[in-house]
């Protein structure tokens, strides 16, 4: 299925191309934005937040603590849940067993959350539908 839709890939390994990056998608005048894990980007949470909300750009980030600090919504593994299975697997290694015999697990548990305030700062109107299917709804 086709929805008809551009993508582009935006890269950026320093605060500058962050910026440089925002501008650039403003001036695109994009729909909307994915923000994808990557080490820089969590530490630049609120840069990424700020800009986007500047731009208007909705974006959906890839963590809870984006929405939290005011992004428009994040789809991701529930930190707690993953937590909790770090400290299962610390248990089991330190009850003797071998780091290599353990497992790989990836995340089972994920979550959204809409920050409803900034989806009103940018003019739009979360459907019904999609309120009900989130897990946390920031008002």
């Amino acid at each position: 299925m086709s929805l008809g839709r551009e993508i582009d890939v935006f890269n950026a390994g320093t605060n500058l191309d962050i910026d440089a990056g925002f501008a650039s998608l403003a001036q695109k005048r994009i729909d909307a934005l994915l923000v994808t894990p990557d080490p820089l980007f969590s530490n630049r949470r609120v840069q990424l937040v700020t800009l986007a909300t500047h731009y208007r750009i909705p974006t959906i980030y890839f963590s809870r603590e984006f929405a939290d600090t005011g992004g428009l919504m994040s789809y991701g593994p529930n930190q707690m849940d993953m937590y909790r299975q770090v400290g299962i697997y610390t248990g089991r290694i330190l009850k003797g067993q071998k780091p290599v015999d353990l497992p790989v697990l990836q995340a089972i548990k994920f979550e959204l959350v809409i920050n409803q305030q900034t989806a009103k700062t940018l003019g739009l109107e979360v459907p019904a539908k999609l309120l009900a299917l989130a897990d946390e709804v920031i008002e």
